[in-house]
């Protein structure tokens, strides 16, 4: 079943609300400023936050790709998953944060990366030599970048449904009513049922080039994960600081190859990008790189796609790292965060107490590790960089001709850059 022939009543939101024990959630009011992308013509008269920028791009993509993953969680085959999910209530299996991430509507949803691969295929058009029967001429993409979009999805889901299994070797394998066993194997299964739909999908594109591009994507979500040290329970560490730091240049080059994992750890810029590259920029960037492909563009306009993609994704990622930092918050935050990292690396002998969470992630002092951050440099670069990965996507974005998909793709960027 093609995506454009998909309607999701609201009844199910409510059905899926209920069925995963989720609370409603109130949206942000927090305002951004847009003065900087020229061309932004807001839909209403506030300045647009994360929120209000998504729903406005889902009306122009003509239906809100906000539960586009929740056509495979409602099928046949992960309904009876879903039911399931209602005994791990309680048990703290990370399976649970990740559902009520599919239905949170905030800017760290999972689901607007589906929108934005629409919106750019939307605002760049397509060849005049596409058939007329591959175009959706109502929503102005074509069916295959639709797919596209749709299988974005999955794989990020899917990839994120993995992460949450629980390490319960030896001698975290104390688990007496099996929920944690049994949460991993909803959690296996359903990402599994997930990736194999990304399969068939891509399949059916009948694009040999797409389907390499996408597949390398997914090499790069898997290798993410064997990313520098990790502790006993699998989380991921910072690389210990090097003393001598080397330009990384190996993201300018052709990104079907791998990329060299090595010569960046011990360097917080480049270990820090090269972390979310694989983790989240790969597969935005090739995502949209693949959907100019199969419109036809150059493979100039097809590379600048890519840029755009992950740079946004890069953009994304460094404004969430910076939220654990906010006044007022408190508890445990990444360790391979951007404001961590680049306090690490200006300040090396901290990496002491690091290495204290190597045995027991308890060991480490979260208060003390805040307190520097916020009385050190790592908060305003991880700022600049933010801005930066935002300038840069915000330029290949120009490049395209004035559309109402361009000016909401631009009002995103805003409201990341601004948050």
């Amino acid at each position: 079943m093609s995506l454009s022939k998909l309607v999701l009543p609201l009844k199910y939101s409510k059905n899926c609300r209920k069925m995963f024990q989720i609370p409603n959630m109130i949206n942000a009011t927090r305002h951004l400023s847009v003065s900087k992308v020229h061309f932004a013509k807001l839909a209403q008269e506030k300045k647009p936050d994360w929120n209000r920028a998504v729903s406005e791009a889902e009306k122009i993509v003509g239906y809100p790709t906000s539960f586009l993953s929740l056509r495979w969680l409602l099928s046949d085959e992960i309904a009876n998953v879903a039911l399931h999910l209602r005994k791990l209530v309680g048990s703290n299996h990370p399976l649970l944060k990740t559902a009520k991430g599919l239905l949170y509507n905030g800017k760290n949803n999972m689901q607007a990366w589906g929108l934005i691969v629409l919106l750019i295929s939307k605002a760049a058009g397509h060849s005049a030599d596409i058939p007329d029967m591959e175009q959706d001429k109502a929503a102005g993409v074509l069916h295959s970048q639709r797919a596209l979009a749709e299988v974005t999805e999955m794989m990020r889901t899917s990839h994120l449904v993995h992460k949450g299994l629980v390490n319960l070797q030896p001698p975290n394998n104390i688990d007496a009513n099996g929920d944690m066993m049994f949460g991993n194997k909803i959690a296996l299964l359903s990402g599994d049922y997930l990736l194999s739909n990304c399969c068939i999908e891509l399949a059916n594109l009948r694009n040999q080039d797409v389907v390499e591009l996408m597949s390398s994507a997914v090499r790069d979500l898997a290798e993410a994960e064997f990313v520098g040290p990790r502790d006993k329970e699998n989380n991921p560490l910072p690389a210990r600081p090097k003393n001598v730091q080397q330009e990384y240049t190996q993201f300018t080059d052709n990104n079907l190859e791998p990329l060299i994992v090595s010569e960046a750890l011990g360097n917080a810029h480049a270990e820090w990008t090269l972390r979310h590259v694989l983790n989240a920029g790969s597969l935005l960037g090739k995502s949209c790189q693949g959907t100019l492909k199969l419109a036809g563009h150059s493979e100039e306009l097809q590379k600048k796609g890519y840029l755009f993609g992950k740079h946004l994704a890069l953009a994304w990622q460094a404004c969430l790292d910076r939220e654990p930092f906010q006044p007022g918050s408190s508890g445990p935050f990444s360790l391979v965060c951007a404001p961590l990292m680049f306090t690490l690396q200006n300040k090396p002998e901290l990496y002491e107490h690091i290495e204290k969470g190597l045995e027991n992630v308890e060991e480490i002092d979260y208060h003390l590790l805040r307190k520097e951050v916020l009385e050190g440099p790592g908060l305003e670069t991880t700022k600049k960089l933010q801005k930066e990965h935002s300038q840069a996507a915000l330029k290949v974005l120009n490049e395209l001709p004035p559309s109402d998909a361009r000016t909401a793709l631009a009002n995103i960027i805003a409201a990341v850059q601004e948050s």
